[in-house]
Formats: structure tokens, sequence, C-alpha cells
């Protein structure tokens, strides 16, 4: 038994040591992120509007979500000289879709069109309906973007610029959640805000960044078909993932924009939290597994509580309860200085001891990914393999779309 106690009080240490090194390089990602900012300003604060290229908006729609329709106004209400908006449904029964054209509509100045694709033959549906909205966009700059987004009228003229250079194939976006609902809508938020977007700032500063983020993807048409277009994304689960991971191989640069996409997050039950939290999970774990492995050692709390339970029995509970009371401290600076810092999440800076339970949360959410690899997304059932790419099946368990082997 003393041995086991040993043991794990050890890990407990380990991952709160861990976790303070992870601290320390958000830190470092954050002034570097900041830095890149400046550099960002000056050069869109220089440019003239006719300098600036006309862009094409391509924005897939799934249903009624919350604020739908304010989150597509949004996009209409740019100060950008140039741009056409093109929105996308699966079916013409689709409660987005009166919506959608009734905010087109409201501003005829801006060329826009509403596209019914018809049932997606791709496991991957918004990629198959970015590739339709593709066929018929006019220009040679592309701006996808999710549904429940909402965006500054500064966010064309942020976003675009730096796509002028050909050496740049894409840009992305960190985003903050705004919470629509209760308790476990705002846990999901904060992930958003603080959880995932440390790891962003920790990869920019390593390595740079080699993927996307689905709230907001530009990129270059010539950089889409240099990896085949949307159907090369059509077979996987993160097509945000997958196409900068492409575009990057190619030797493509991507660049992490200063623009901070607002991801409204709708009211949820903890059921509905959790699955969402660990689909996502699951298909990190697919589409980076090493990566995925290591972000077990990022997170405190569940390391100060083990600590802290342990460190009596081996005759170290002043260090083990010092560890807690680190890891909580810890988790409230994170919360400040990226969720405040980094994406401007009030919540983050005004309640940042919520952050500690998201941190426990989010470890449990590391977990669970690894004990299922079959999920639920949209009216769909599916199945992750190997390399993030997914077969669907129907409510029989019959395949129906599977990713190329």
């Amino acid at each position: 038994m003393g041995h086991v106690a040993w043991f794990l009080f050890a890990i407990g240490c380990m991952g709160s040591a861990s976790s303070t090194v992870f601290l320390g390089l958000a830190l470092l990602g954050t002034i570097r992120f900041r830095g890149q900012s400046g550099e960002q300003a000056r050069a869109v604060s220089k440019l003239q509007d006719s300098d600036l290229p006309p862009v094409s908006i391509l924005k897939p729609l799934h249903g009624n979500e919350t604020q739908l329709e304010k989150n597509i106004e949004s996009f209409f209400q740019q100060d950008y000289p140039a741009y056409e908006i093109l929105l996308a449904v699966d079916h013409e029964d689709d409660a987005a879709l009166p919506i959608a054209l009734a905010v087109c509509a409201r501003y005829p100045a801006i060329p826009s069109r509403v596209l019914v694709t018809g049932e997606p033959p791709w496991p991957n549906p918004p990629a198959y309906s970015f590739a339709r909205m593709a066929e018929v966009a006019t220009h040679e700059i592309l701006v996808t973007s999710d549904s429940d987004v909402i965006v500054s009228p500064s966010y064309l003229r942020e976003v675009v610029p730096p796509l002028m250079d050909p050496k740049i194939g894409m840009l992305t976006c960190v985003y903050r959640g705004l919470n629509r609902g209760g308790l476990w809508s705002n846990m999901d938020a904060i992930g958003m805000s603080v959880e995932m977007t440390a790891g962003v700032m920790v990869a920019n500063l390593l390595e740079g960044i080699k993927f996307g983020l689905g709230p907001t993807i530009v990129v270059r048409r010539d950089a889409l078909e240099g990896i085949g277009g949307y159907r090369s994304l059509g077979d996987y689960f993160s097509n945000d993932f997958a196409i900068g991971n492409m575009i990057a191989a190619e030797g493509r640069e991507i660049v992490l924009s200063r623009h901070i996409i607002t991801h409204v997050v709708p009211p949820m039950s903890f059921k509905k939290m959790w699955h969402r939290q660990v689909r996502w999970a699951t298909g990190t774990r697919r589409s980076r597994p090493l990566g995925h492995l290591g972000t077990g050692l990022i997170f405190a709390t569940p390391f100060g509580i083990l600590a802290a339970i342990t460190g009596p029995a081996v005759h170290h509970g002043l260090l083990g309860a010092g560890l807690l009371g680190w890891s909580i401290l810890n988790r409230m600076i994170e919360s400040m200085l990226i969720g405040w810092g980094v994406t401007r999440s009030r919540e983050s800076l005004t309640r940042p001891w919520l952050y500690p339970l998201r941190d426990l949360l989010g470890f449990s959410v590391w977990l669970a990914s690894y004990m299922s690899r079959s999920m639920r997304w949209r009216d769909g059932r599916f199945e992750l393999v190997r390399g993030g790419k997914i077969l669907q099946r129907d409510r029989n368990g019959n395949v129906i779309h599977m990713g190329a082997s």
C-alpha cells in the first residue's frame, strides 16, 4: 500500500510540475501572439480600400441555432469594400433556410446566394457544403466560417490582408465562448476561451500553426487546389485540422490572426455538453494521437487533488496541500492570462475561480476520449478510424459513408 501511495503522490507531483511548465509556455506564447498581432495591425493600417482583394464568404447552415439570424447578419455588416456571401443548407426543409433568405433580402447591396446542396455524399457534411459553394464562388480568397459564430465589422479587414502574400496559404482565428445558457454551457464556453486557446498559444510558440480552427479559416484558392480541394477533406471528422495540416505539408505558411471570433454557446444540459466535449476530444485523439496523449500532462487541478489526497499517506501532507493550492492558483492565472489577455472573455477575468472546475472537467473529457470511437454528430452516427477519418452508420449499424482507408 505504501508503494502505491508513493507512486500516486509522485504522479501528482509530476503533473503539478508539467502543468506549471505549460503555464509558463502559455505566457510566452501569449507574448509572441501579442507581438504578431501588433505587426498585423500595423500592416492593415497601411492598406487603402483599393488594395483589398474581393473575397467570398462560405457558410454552411444546419437548423435554427441560437441567435442564428444575428450571427448571419454580422457577416453582412462588414466594413470591407467588396465581398460576396454564399450560404448552404442540405435540404429545402431545413429550418435555417428561411432565416438565411430573409437576411439576404435585407441586404440587397451585398451579393449573396443560398444553395440547397442535397444529401451529402461524403462522411463530413460541412466539407461537402464548402465544396459546392466554392464551385460557384467568384473570388480567389475564400473565407469559411461556422454558423454559430458572430463577428465584428472589422472582421474581413483584419483576416484577409495576410492572404495577399502568395507564400501564405491559410489563416485561422482563435475564439472566445459566449455563454447563452446556464452552468454547463458556461463550462463549454470557458473551455473555448481558455483551455483551447492556451493550447493554440503554445503550439504557435513551439512550432507555428499547422492546423485550422473551424470558426474561421481563410484560404487562397490556389492553396486549396494544391491539396485536392475540399474533396480531400470529405473523409475527415476534424476537417478544420486536416486542411491546415495538408496546406502546411505543401510548404505554405499558415497565419494565426489577431482577430478574435465570438463562438455562441447555446443552452445545454450536462449530457449534451459532455457528449459535445468528448466528440471533439475523440476527434483530436484520432487526428494527432501523440499530441493528444501529451495533453494529459497540461491539466493542473486533478494532479493537485491527487497530491493532496496521497500526501498524508507518505508523510508529505503539507506539500500535498500546497500543490493543491498551487494547482488552483495556476488555473486562475491561466484563466486571466489567456481568457482575458488573449480572447478578452470577461467571464475569465471576473470569475477565474470557475476555471479550476473546468480544468477538472477537461481532464475527465480527456480520459473519456480513450474509451470510445463512435459518436453522434448532427443527425448521424459516426465512427472514427485511423488518421482522423470517419465512417457513417445508419440506425441499424450499416455503413453509409466510409472514409478512404
